[in-house]
Formats: C-alpha cells, structure tokens, sequence
C-alpha cells in the first residue's frame, strides 16, 4: 500500500492511496477458499467447488466485501502511521478500479489538534461561600407552609385574592360553545393567573350562587389557532367562596412531608439550603474556571466539530426562537447574528471539550461504573414513584449513559484542575451569590 499525502491545511489533511492488485487479489481467493469449505454445489463435493466457479458465481460479492475491508483498513493504518487522530469520521472516496488492476481512493480527514496542558498554578479562581442562616430555613418554612394550604368554605364569602373560588362555566365565542371551554366543579385560586388573562380579576368580589358573563381576549398565541385573538364570553356560575388557611409552621407541618416533628424539618431545610448553596458556588467556581482556560487556550478546532455542536444548540433554541417570533416579540438580533454568536459558543466548547479532554487522559480520569450508578440513580430521583423505571431506561439508553459519563467525566477533570489552581474564597451572602451565579452563558463543554 502507498500512502501520499496530497494536501495538509490546518487540521484537514487528504490522502491519495494505492493499493495493489496482488494484494486484493490474494484477499479475494482467501475469502473464497473460506466460502469452498461451506458451499455445497450440485456434483461436487464439499470443499471441493473449483476456484474458478466460486469466482463466477460469488465474485462479485466477495470482491465488494475485501474492497471495503480494504479501504477501511488501509484508512486506520494510513493515520496510525502519520501519527494522525481523527476527529470524525473520514471521508473516502475511490477513484479508480477495475478487477485485476489497482486500487486507488482518497482519503479525507479532520484530525485532533495536539494540545499541551501547561502548569495550571498560575490560575486564579475566586470562590464564593454562604453560611446558612436562620432566617433562610425560616423563609423555606413560610414557603412550605404556604405550599400545604388548604381551602375551607366560608358561606357569604366575597371572593378575594388568594381565595379559591368553584365554578361552573361554559364559554362561547360569537355565540358558539367551542371545544374545552366547558367545566364543572372547577376549582380556581384567585390570582394564580393560570386563566386567561383577565379572568380571575372578574370574580373578585363574588359569592357563592351569583352568575356572571366574563369576557376575555385569547391570546394571539392560544394553541386553538381559530381562538387565537378572539374575544369571547364564559357564562359562570360560582358555587362556593373558600378563604385559604395557610399550615401552621409546627410538629404537624413536619408530619405532611413525611418527618417527626418540626425540629427534623428544620435540620432537613438546613442541609437543603446548604447543599443548594454549595452547588452554586461550585457552578460559579466552574465557570470561571473554564473562562480562564478559554482565554488561555486557542489552538484550532475541527470545523466539523464545531458544526455538530452548532447544529445541537441552535436545534435546541430554534423552537425557543420560533415561538418569541410567534408572541410578537421582536428579535433583538438577526438570525444571522445569533447564528454568529452561537458559532463562537459552539468552537468554545468544543474547544474546552478537547482540551478537558486531553487532561483528563493524561491523567488517567476514569468514570467508573459506581459513579454511573450514583449519577443514574440521582436523576431518578427527580421522578418520586417512578425511580426504578427511570434508571432502567436510563440502563437501556446508550446514548443517555454516554452523556452522563461524559459530564461525571468532566466534572472530575475540573476537579482534578481545582486541586492545582490557586483558589481563594470570599463570604458572601445568598444574594450575591446567586446574583453571580447567574451571569453569563453556561460554558458547558
């Protein structure tokens, strides 16, 4: 095989490569005498079919199959041999064969840069920590404590902010019921704003067996297209008034969610509020690290990297973009501007992705199979009742593993450079934190 490299620009390099007819040859009467021992052909023997008739009747097909196998081959040994790592797949393309004559083909590849990770200790991180206070636990208290409310009817009642309010209503639009604009026994919280706008402020002041004619405008971007703008007239008869009785922040409340008494959920919300801000500081600390490691390191990127990284992100805000588009909103870039912008996240995290990438390597940064389990078993958590369903699907989902090995991985290549830079921390207070912790885009990789 004779490898000549035609063309090297930046991390794209191409190939002409030549094979020759010898060796395709001897591959192709190779696999043929393996097909003899297993072809049985009327009036001869097992093993015993003459090498020209196999060739006659399966020729073709072996010679296909040693064409790719030896083009295939070939590519592998041809980047093995310049020292060469793809970063994607190669592109081939033969370019002359006929049987009994050589084979070329050319061979297209965007390589991986090669990047040397220098000392780290030269990097300076600023970390931001949060002592928890009392009153943090006893704001999450108020906020659980409004989150058990209960509704009692109260006879007489005039409806008011915050007050659940049973209703009976039936909607029209120019005097034609349209479809789902009927309920009964529709429990609605005042000021919940889960109707449409303008609504609810219409049954303020109600009480219970008094009927009322609530007109309302839909919203231009009412998912029932013909409603969409429309004006129309929910007929309503209210049934009941219930004034809200927030839980009393005692033993009790502690009962509903499933702990003794109120001393236990005071210690659960304070290990709560810490870890959450533990995890801010941490994504904070995260942050700003991979923005010192992006403005350290430039080496090129594969284009072709890059482009499947775009290609994701602008799939996942396109729809996002679509429907502030549909809302009226005017966009405060062109498309062609965001596009721009997302390109420069794009080769940033690609970039960070390589170089993490390369420490991790180097270094020997495995994610073990435990540190999967805890990761899967962590996400099924979010779903309460629905865990052990969760994790199998998660089991059964090559790429859904893939992507939680690689975001352990990351995070243990981050920590691993944390170890090394020089990091210094400040006492803040929530506000600040959070308010730092969300600056900025996600630098991801």
């Amino acid at each position: 095989m004779e490898v000549t490299e035609t063309s090297a620009e930046g991390l794209r390099h191409e190939f002409k490569v030549v094979v020759e007819s010898t060796a395709i040859e001897e591959r192709v009467d190779a696999k043929l005498g393996e097909l003899a021992s297993t072809i049985s052909l009327p009036g001869f023997r097992p093993g015993k079919v003459p090498l020209s008739l196999l060739k006659k009747r399966y020729g073709n097909a072996v010679m296909g199959e040693v064409i790719e196998e030896t083009v295939n081959e070939g590519a592998q040994r041809a980047l093995s041999d310049k020292g060469l790592r793809p970063a994607l797949q190669p592109s081939i393309e033969i370019t002359k064969f006929e049987e009994g004559g050589e084979l070329e083909y050319t061979l297209s590849v965007e390589v991986l840069p090669d990047i040397d990770p220098d000392d780290f200790s030269s990097i300076a991180v600023e970390q931001l920590r949060v002592k928890p206070t009392e009153e943090d636990v006893e704001a999450d208290l108020k906020l659980l404590a409004e989150a058990q409310t209960t509704f009692e009817t109260e006879e007489n009642r005039e409806a008011e902010l915050g007050d659940a309010v049973v209703i009976d209503f039936v909607g029209r639009q120019d005097g034609v019921e349209f479809e789902g604009g009927r309920a009964t026994d529709f429990q609605l919280v005042l000021g919940s704003h889960v109707f449409f706008p303008g609504f609810e402020d219409q049954l303020l002041g109600m009480t219970a067996g008094q009927h009322l004619d609530v007109g309302v405008t839909f919203p231009e971007t009412h998912p029932a297209g013909d409603l969409a703008g429309k004006h129309a007239v929910f007929e309503v008869d209210v049934k009941e008034v219930k004034r809200p009785e927030v839980a009393a922040i005692d033993d009790e409340l502690a009962t509903r969610v499933g702990l003794d008494n109120l001393e236990e959920l005071k210690k659960a919300l304070l290990d709560k509020i810490k870890s959450d801000y533990d995890q801010a500081s941490r994504d904070r600390v995260k942050r700003k690290l991979l923005d010192e490691l992006a403005g350290r390191y430039d080496f090129e990127v594969p284009p072709g990297l890059v482009d499947g990284e775009f290609d994701a992100i602008w799939r996942q805000i396109g729809e996002r973009i679509l429907k502030s588009h549909g809302e009226g909103e005017e966009p405060q870039e062109s498309e062609e501007e965001m596009k721009a912008e997302y390109r420069e996240i794009a080769e940033r995290r690609v970039r960070l992705g390589l170089l993490l990438t390369e420490v991790g390597n180097r270094n020997n940064i495995e994610v073990h199979q435990e540190e999967l389990n805890r990761a899967m078993a962590e996400q099924a958590r979010r779903y309460p009742g629905k865990e052990h369903e969760i994790v199998q699907e998660l089991r059964s989902d090559p790429e859904a593993k893939n992507r939680l090995r690689a975001s352990i991985f990351e995070d243990k290549v981050v920590d691993f450079i944390l170890e090394m830079v020089n990091v210094t921390e400040r006492d803040v207070t929530r506000d600040e934190l959070f308010d730092e912790s969300e600056d900025g885009e996600e630098p991801s990789s």
